[in-house]
């Protein structure tokens, strides 16, 4: 595709992508026969989009231009049906095993990108996926797989370009795997770096932890030299657990200092702690691979918490509560384990991630992640279109970020409508006083006043450009208001434009 076609597919985007969500989602035909909302206006909808052996994507790689785009028109597929169901952020793998699916001066680009480590494609994926998913509407976080490093096998196939071999005082070989080691000092520095690498290069939303762990069987973990050497008047499991406190810390501390808007995450197991409703939880988070996250959450050094919850029942429901009450300050996005739905796993019923979904909505959550991608938009057991249909019929804000900026935005200028045949185009001015990148929400009613609390009366949101084109019957006759909001990166919202009335009519009046 050249510079000029890509032009011309982003200027035209938001008006087919529009036209689509807005017909199925929002009809301008009949309010009286709408349902009430199902959706609250303010919600994640989130999915982890794995790319690990092309799991989710890319499925196969690319050594040439033409499979360079059957790549990117791949990605532009899953994306396109995630927002035609309301979807609004994306946690996409970006660093594997040691490995990144970005052009990177610090470790080798992923086999899955060009076939081979290290080989770069004619495009930069994250560049790319960035891009994508802010034209329609959703915010795309930089996954990073933090210290696992790859099987020996792997290690091997990525030669000298692996951080074993680059860093090999850094790394622990433990039951067949590669990991750096959290209590080894530059450890927190080449995490760092990566961290570093992506934020500056890129205009992602959001560095996104996993793995941010010790490992399985984390009482053979070769660390007893580093332990001897900096932990001897603290407990092995303590040390340990401020070993990945430090490293948290110092990611989002320089995360703040150069992009403030840029969320910090991270997914930890979906168990905190042996609590008193489930003593005998088993594995736990803090007990069995010493993270700590509603320290991170009370030392204000995360955003947001997205644990693993791949439970049902009593491993599922009092966590989600605990995970509730520890974490009121920041962003608390249970992550449903949807690929539990196959018959080569758990084979769940759909309406089991349905009763979670349905619980967590009511029990403090800021909305839901779903792992994994493929097992949303391959409509697995018919996920996506209860999702499509009842769930996230409308659209959804994600929450603003209050503990970073109290700073409202200027509202934008009033909408100006125009009819083109079976469409009428919205256009609107940016705001006087702009000064920073903003996305907009455009709301509207057929009765007398819009209920801007309300997801029934949000058109789209998200939008990035200052036009949308929405479909029409123009048999009818009906009396449409229309405004439209301005918010910043820290995603609060002004107030509303001045309302815009039109009257539309098969006869011009």
């Amino acid at each position: 595709m050249t510079g000029k076609q890509k032009n011309r597919k982003y200027i035209l985007y938001w008006g087919v992508v529009l036209c689509c969500c807005f017909f199925i989602n929002t009809p301008l035909y009949s309010e009286d026969s709408l349902p009430v909302a199902v959706s609250p206006k303010q919600e994640i909808r989130a999915v982890w989009l794995t790319t690990i052996y092309g799991l989710d994507w890319p499925h196969k790689p690319a050594a040439t231009e033409a499979e360079a785009e059957k790549q990117q028109n791949e990605l532009i597929a899953i994306l396109d049906r995630l927002r035609e169901a309301n979807f609004n952020m994306v946690f996409l793998q970006v660093r594997q095993r040691g490995d990144v699916i970005y052009n990177s001066k610090i470790e080798p680009i992923s086999r899955v990108i060009s076939g081979k480590y290290g080989v770069e494609s004619s495009y930069d994926p994250l560049a790319f996926a960035v891009e994508e998913c802010h034209k329609r509407g959703m915010e795309c976080h930089a996954w990073f797989v933090t210290f696992p490093v790859g099987t020996p096998a792997r290690v091997r196939a990525q030669g000298s370009k692996s951080v074993v071999k680059r860093h090999p005082e850094l790394c622990k070989l433990h039951k067949e795997e590669w990991y750096l080691d959290p209590g080894v000092s530059g450890t927190g520095d080449y995490i760092l770096s990566l961290v570093q690498e992506v934020v500056d290069g890129y205009d992602i939303d959001g560095v996104h932890f996993d793995y941010i762990r010790y490992p399985e069987g984390a009482e053979t973990f070769p660390d007893k030299k580093e332990y001897e050497a900096s932990g001897k008047n603290m407990k092995l499991a303590d040390w340990r657990r401020e070993n990945i406190n430090k490293i948290v810390a110092r990611v989002y501390d320089w995360v703040k200092e150069v992009k403030p808007w840029v969320q910090v995450s991270s997914s930890p197991l979906g168990k905190y702690s042996r609590i008193e409703k489930v003593p005998n939880a088993g594995w736990t988070a803090f007990e069995t691979v010493f993270q700590d996250p509603i320290s991170w959450i009370g030392e204000g050094k995360q955003d947001m918490i997205v644990p693993m919850m791949y439970y049902k029942n009593n491993n599922f429901f009092p966590f989600v509560e605990h995970w509730a009450e520890n974490t009121k300050d920041r962003l608390f996005v249970p992550g449903l384990g949807v690929y539990r739905m196959e018959a080569k796993d758990s084979n769940w019923a759909v309406d089991d991630i349905i009763e979670q979904l349905d619980y967590v909505r009511n029990f403090g959550s800021s909305g839901c992640a779903f792992f994994r991608c493929s097992n949303v938009f391959d409509n697995t057991k018919g996920l996506y279109d209860r999702l499509k249909d009842t769930y996230f019929k409308y659209p959804a804000q994600l929450p603003p970020l209050t503990w970073l900026s109290d700073s409202i935005p200027s509202a934008p200028q009033e909408i100006v409508v125009e009819r083109l045949d079976d469409k009428l185009k919205l256009t609107w001015q940016e705001p006087d006083s702009l000064s920073e990148s903003l996305t907009y929400t455009i709301y509207y009613t057929q009765s007398d006043s819009i209920d801007l609390g309300s997801s029934q009366a949000m058109i789209a949101t998200g939008v990035r450009d200052t036009v949308a084109f929405i479909p029409i019957d123009p048999e009818t006759e009906k009396l449409y208001t229309f405004c439209v909001t301005a918010s910043n990166r820290y995603r609060l919202e002004s107030v509303p434009s001045r309302e815009t009335f039109y009257y539309l009519s098969e006869f011009v009046k």
